[in-house]
């Protein structure tokens, strides 16, 4: 590098020199940083409310909007997988298929974990200040099946009616399609196509992924050698919090960097934590 700079002369092609170094450094940092086997794939992400009651389905359906934010935000493909919400609006569960980024599992598995929430509630009359909990999956999406490759006979499938709010689009038929992997317990369901045979496919390839992910997380190359994912959306567990009251502050507990600025991240800047 010290010859570079003998060789280019004045001062203003030094600069840009240096503008030219900086920029193949960043290109490497980035290319070190995502350089996992599926960090390149689309992201399958899921928010499901935990310990907190209304609370926590509340908590999480702010998530859900905070990842379509970020989707918006950065020109990232969103297609809506399922959404089972309270008779109140909150969020139970939801997923999103997310696609069209660079290194789009790579970034998002930042925020893979439970999600801690402490605030004064809506849903309190005495004002009282309340934690809860979301757990947010994030998987990478496993298009070909030969990437993870599953025994059949592992596999219970069963048929159920879909459920739904009501409406012409509801399916009526028992084409809801729910697939259990009985060695590490793993339950994956889907209801929002309109043929078991579609929702069986979406069922198969969450499934895939949600194995892929669970081999990397336990540093394991074949799925027989996998335990079963045990961790709860609960006290104890969570890998970021997020204060609104006495202050305001967000903290990742993971990569140690917060910002004072939590309607931001909830609006979507998520990547400040990252």
């Amino acid at each position: 590098i010290v010859q570079e700079f003998l060789d280019v002369g004045n001062g203003e092609d030094i600069v840009s020199e240096v503008k030219r170094i900086e920029g193949d450094l960043e290109k490497l940092v980035h290319q070190n940083k995502y350089n996992g086997p599926y960090d390149n794939h689309n992201v399958i992400l899921s928010v499901r409310s935990g310990a907190g009651g209304q609370d926590a389905e509340d908590w999480a359906s702010i998530l859900f909007r905070m990842y379509l934010r970020w989707a918006d935000r950065s020109a990232i493909q969103v297609r809506v997988l399922d959404e089972n919400r309270s008779d109140d609006g909150g969020l139970k569960s939801g997923s999103l298929l997310l696609s069209g980024g660079e290194s789009l599992f790579g970034k998002l598995s930042n925020e893979n974990g439970v999600h801690r929430l402490v605030r004064i509630s809506p849903f309190n009359s005495g004002g009282t200040r309340e934690t809860s909990f979301a757990m947010v999956e994030v998987l990478p999406e496993i298009e070909e099946p030969t990437e993870v490759e599953i025994n059949s006979s592992d596999l219970r499938i069963d048929v159920f009616r879909s459920g739904g709010n009501g409406g012409q689009s509801v399916n009526t038929t028992d084409s809801a399609v729910r697939i259990t992997h009985i060695p590490t317990g793993i339950v994956v369901s889907n209801q929002n196509e309109r043929s078991q045979l579609q929702n069986r496919e979406v069922a198969m390839k969450v499934l895939r992924s949600r194995l892929a992910a669970l081999m990397l997380a336990q540093h394991k190359d074949k799925i027989d050698e996998l335990k079963g994912p045990n961790e709860k959306a609960e006290w104890g567990n969570q890998i970021r919090n997020y204060v609104m009251h006495p202050y305001k502050i967000v903290k990742d507990l993971r990569t140690e960097r917060q910002t004072c600025n939590i309607d931001a991240v909830l609006d979507g800047e998520v990547d400040l934590l990252w």
